[in-house]
C-alpha cells in the first residue's frame, strides 16, 4: 500500500513479481481507452471522463456524488479533513493504514487525534468502538470519526463482516459520528463475498459509511487515481480540501478512463488473484522452514520466519526471480495481481518449495 517507496526494485532475473498489486501495468485495452478518452479542465468541471467515473463510482456505491484524485491517501486524507475539526479524535485500528502509512496525516492535514482499536488483523467490533468514545467533556478529545479498512493491508487482505459493519455504522450514526471507509482494496472483498455484479448488495454496502476511498490503482491495475464517495454536501466539502492538497488537475480524463475500463474489465477476474494467492499459501503452509501463514482471505499472503530474518528471506526469493517485500523483522509479504500469470506462479510455488532458509 503506501510502502511502496521502500520496494527493492525487482530482480534482473524475474520470474513473477509479487512485491505488490501497485506494480502492475496497464493493459492493452486500459492503454487504448486512455487515449480515446475525452478530455477538458476538471478544475472548471469539464473533463466528460472524470465526470463519467465520479457518477459511476457514486452510483455504484449508492451516494450522491464524487470526487476524483490522484491517490487512496489524499481521497482518505481529504475524508478525515471534512469529517473532523483540529484537536477531534479519530477511531481506527492499530493496523490501518490511515494510521501507519499515511505519514501522519491526521495529525498534520486535520490537527486530530487517533485512538487506536485492537481487533483482529485489522478489525475491531462495535463494542469495543463504543467503549472508546471520550465523554462530552472538555477534558478529552472530541470524538467524531469512525474509520475501517476493508480489505485490511497490514492484516493480510482481511475481510470485514458487512453484518458487524452494519453494527459500526447504526452505532455511529446514533451517536452523531462520521463512518469512514478506506476501500483501497474493497473490490478485493466484494469479488471474494460474491457481491460484485449485484447492484443491490453494492448500494447496501456502500450505505453503510458516509464517505468511501475507492482506489483505482491497486488490484484495478490503474496507473493513478482514487475516488471518494459521499453526500453532495460531503462531496462539494471534499473540493476545497483536494484544492488546498493540490489534487486539482486540469485534462485528467485520460486516467480516468483506465478507471472506467477497469471497473467493466478489471473487476471480476480478481477471483484470480484469490486462487493464486490461496496457492501461495498452501505451498508456504507447508515448507519446513516457515512458522506461520496467516489466513489468506484475497489476494495477501503474509508469512511468518523462526529464525531467519525477513531481508536474507527477500534477497534469497530475489535470487530465485520472485520479487517480494518485507513486511516486518520476521514477516514477509505476497501479493497477486493482474499482471501475475498462473503458470508463473506454478513455477514460483515450485521453486518456493525447493528453498531452504
Amino acid at each position: 500500500m503506501a510502502q511502496s517507496s521502500q520496494l527493492q526494485p525487482p530482480p534482473s532475473n524475474l520470474l513473477v513479481d509479487l512485491r505488490s498489486d501497485t506494480v502492475t501495468q496497464p493493459s492493452a485495452g486500459m492503454r487504448q481507452a486512455m487515449l480515446d478518452a475525452p478530455v477538458g479542465d476538471d478544475v472548471f468541471g469539464e473533463d466528460e471522463s472524470i465526470q463519467a467515473l465520479q457518477q459511476r463510482c457514486a452510483e455504484l456505491t449508492g451516494h450522491e456524488a464524487a470526487l476524483f484524485c490522484p491517490s487512496g491517501t489524499m481521497t482518505n486524507q481529504i475524508a478525515i479533513q471534512v469529517h473532523t475539526r483540529p484537536g477531534d479524535e479519530v477511531i481506527c485500528d492499530k493496523l490501518s493504514h490511515i494510521y501507519n502509512y499515511e505519514g501522519g496525516g491526521i495529525a498534520r492535514n486535520s490537527g486530530a487525534s487517533v485512538r487506536l482499536m485492537h481487533g483482529d488483523r485489522g478489525r475491531y467490533d462495535v463494542e469495543e468502538m463504543i467503549a472508546n468514545i471520550n465523554p462530552a467533556d472538555s477534558h478529552y478529545a472530541r470524538t467524531s470519526l469512525v474509520a475501517v479498512e476493508d480489505t485490511c493491508n497490514k492484516g493480510g487482505g482481511a475481510i470485514w463482516n458487512v453484518d458487524e459493519l452494519a453494527r459500526l455504522s447504526e452505532a455511529s450514526r446514533a451517536r452523531g459520528l462520521g463512518f469512514h471507509l478506506d476501500g483501497a482494496r474493497v473490490w478485493n472483498a466484494w469479488v471474494q463475498r460474491g457481491e460484485w455484479g449485484d447492484a443491490s448488495a453494492l448500494q447496501h454496502y456502500g450505505r453503510l459509511f458516509d464517505s468511501m476511498s475507492l482506489c483505482l490503482s491497486k488490484g484495478l491495475g490503474c496507473p493513478v487515481g482514487s475516488v471518494l464517495v459521499g453526500s453532495e454536501s460531503f462531496i462539494a466539502e471534499a473540493h476545497r480540501s483536494r484544492k488546498v492538497m493540490g489534487g486539482g488537475m486540469r485534462q485528467a480524463g485520460v486516467l480516468a478512463a483506465a478507471g472506467l475500463y477497469a471497473l467493466e474489465h478489471h473487476v471480476a477476474r480478481m477471483a484470480q488473484d484469490h486462487h493464486h494467492a490461496r496457492m501461495l499459501e498452501q505451498t508456504l503452509g507447508a515448507h519446513p522452514d516457515v512458522a506461520h501463514v496467516d489466513a489468506v482471505d484475497t489476494n495477501i499472503v503474509i508469512f511468518t520466519l523462526p529464525g531467519a530474518t525477513s531481508d536474507t528471506v527477500v534477497q534469497a526469493f530475489s535470487n530465485m526471480g520472485i520479487a517480494c517485500f518485507a513486511f516486518g523483522p520476521n514477516k514477509v509479504r505476497l501479493v497477486t495481481h493482474l499482471d501475475v500469470a498462473t503458470a508463473n506462479l506454478e513455477e514460483a510455488c515450485q521453486r518456493i518449495a525447493k528453498w531452504r532458509a
